[in-house]
Formats: structure tokens, sequence, C-alpha cells
């Protein structure tokens, strides 16, 4: 979506501040009517208050992180949208940080603000919509600007928040990352996806599982078997141990994660020991699953010689 401003005579300067969270670009004043003496006149009596150049607050002087936000947009040029670590903490996947608001324009800046860091880019319309109001890079593009700017475990963290607030999923991320190929920030993105959303097929996940429970000390399970009225990975009936694996891990809607809660809760309530892997450590971290069914063995072991 390409946003398009109100260019329209017939659009109040009051009205258009309210749909702009308070701020409005000298160039709009113009555009409604008002010369530079009314502008000034303005300042003089108190209703316009310039906040930056260019920009003004209208009828007070306070202004909101969004009504910053719109003012760099709007100084910026056409088809200037915020973008990056601005445009992540607009969407809510990161949390607001101090220093320069970021946006992304086609233009060359006439006017350079210091508080502005400009990405000089033309995106295509499909990365681009609008936030409250406010242009701003889709949520996709937004996490492929930051990628390479954050840790691995903050980069996390923007795409659970991401999940968590239903702007888009993982799988729906790693589909979108296809427009982006070649692009940085894209492989870290990848391999952070891969690790979260990686899934065996039924007979590669035996034929991995199986061997790992095997230097645990554990017998050989049954498989897809009904315990306690739910269908399991893996049962040991003499052990009174249960073993799931999930494909998906960070992204369970509340739905899942209620099933998820219910089959482990009925599996205690039986007297059962239920364990969870992903199957990305059933492929890639094999010696960590042996460890903790060692461990679950051992405990097991000491509770009936007890």
């Amino acid at each position: 979506m390409v946003w398009e401003i109100d260019h329209s005579r017939g659009a109040g300067v009051w009205e258009l501040a309210r749909r702009q969270h308070g701020v409005v670009a000298g160039w709009q004043l113009r555009e409604a009517g008002l010369s530079r003496r009314g502008i000034e006149h303005r300042i003089a009596k108190g209703r316009l208050y310039r906040i930056a150049v260019g920009v003004y607050a209208v009828g007070r002087p306070e202004v909101t992180s969004r009504g910053h936000w719109m003012g760099a947009v709007l100084s910026s040029g056409p088809r200037a949208v915020l973008s990056h670590g601005s445009a992540a903490a607009l969407w809510g996947i990161r949390a607001q940080r101090p220093g320069r608001i970021e946006v992304s324009t086609p233009a060359v800046f006439r006017r350079r603000r210091g508080d502005i860091a400009a990405h000089r880019r033309t995106l295509p319309d499909g990365d681009l919509t609008i936030r409250d109001g406010i242009p701003v890079t889709c949520v996709a593009r937004t996490l492929v600007d930051i990628a390479c700017s954050l840790s691995r475990g903050e980069l996390e963290r923007a795409v659970n928040e991401a999940d968590r607030l239903d702007l888009i999923d993982p799988e729906a991320l790693r589909t979108a990352l296809d427009d982006y190929r070649g692009q940085r920030g894209v492989a870290r993105l990848r391999k952070l996806l891969d690790r979260r959303t990686f899934r065996l097929t039924r007979s590669e996940l035996e034929r991995l599982f199986l061997p790992v429970a095997c230097r645990a000390g554990l017998p050989v399970p049954l498989t897809k078997q009904m315990v306690n009225g739910f269908e399991v990975d893996f049962y040991w009936p003499d052990l009174g141990l249960v073993v799931e694996t999930d494909g998906l891990r960070y992204h369970r809607t509340p739905a899942q994660q209620a099933r998820d809660r219910i089959r482990d809760q009925a599996h205690l309530a039986a007297g059962l020991i239920p364990l969870r892997f992903t199957h990305w450590q059933v492929r890639y971290e094999r010696d960590y699953v042996r460890t903790n069914l060692l461990a679950v063995v051992r405990r097991i072991e000491a509770s009936r010689s007890a």
C-alpha cells in the first residue's frame, strides 16, 4: 500500500492534525490555504508550535512518540516511511530506543534534520503500509531491516513478539523472506526460523530418536499409542514415561498451548512423567536429549529402589 497525504484544501488543520497525532507539516498548512505570515501569526498566538524544521504541533506543544514519528515522516519527503528500529517500536515488537528516528525515503533531503536517520532507498509498494495512521514498513520488511543490528536473543524476541501480536507468524515470515533473497538480515532470520519451525517426518523422527533413547538406557518404546485419551509419540509403560515432540516450538496458538497443558496434566494425574523435545533438538541436539532422558531414567530407578 502506498500512502497518500491528504492534499485537499477542504480538510481543516485541526482535523488533519487529529489524524496525524497532533502534528502537521508546513507544506500541508500551505496546501490548506495558510500563508507564511498566517503560519507565523498562529505560532505567535499559541495555536501552532514549531517542534522541528517544517513540522508543527497543533494546539499544544506536547507531542507523543507517534506524533514525533509522524513528524519525521512528514518532513522527509514523498513516500517516506518510518523504518528499522522506529518501525519496530511502532509495531510493538521492540521497545522504543533513544536516539534518532529512522525513516526510509527515495528522495534526497534538501534539509537534513539531526534527529532523523534517513535510509535512502526505493521500496516496493508491498513493503509499505500504514499503522495507526503513520506510513511504515511492513512487519516482514521491518524484521529484515533490524535483523543485523540485534543479538540473536533480541531478534528471537522480536520474532516471537510479532507472532504473539498476530502480526506475522513464523511460516508466513519464512515465505515472505523469499522476496528479500540476498538482502542483509535474511540469512539470520532464516537460521532462526529453521531452528524453531524445523520438523522431521515420522520415520525420520523415530530413526533419530530411538538410538538416543537406547544410549540413555531406555528399552524400545511403544509409538503412536493412545495414553490417557491422547495419542503420544513415545511411551514406556513399564517406566511410566511419555515423550512428546513439538515441531513448532514458538508458533503455538493459545488453543494449542491449552491442549498441550491438558495432555501433560492428564499424564501427570495418572502418575506418568511427560517430557517434551523439539524436532530440532532430536535432529541437532541429541546429546541434550540423551542427557535429559538419562536423568529421568536415573530418577525413576532411584525412586523404585528407595
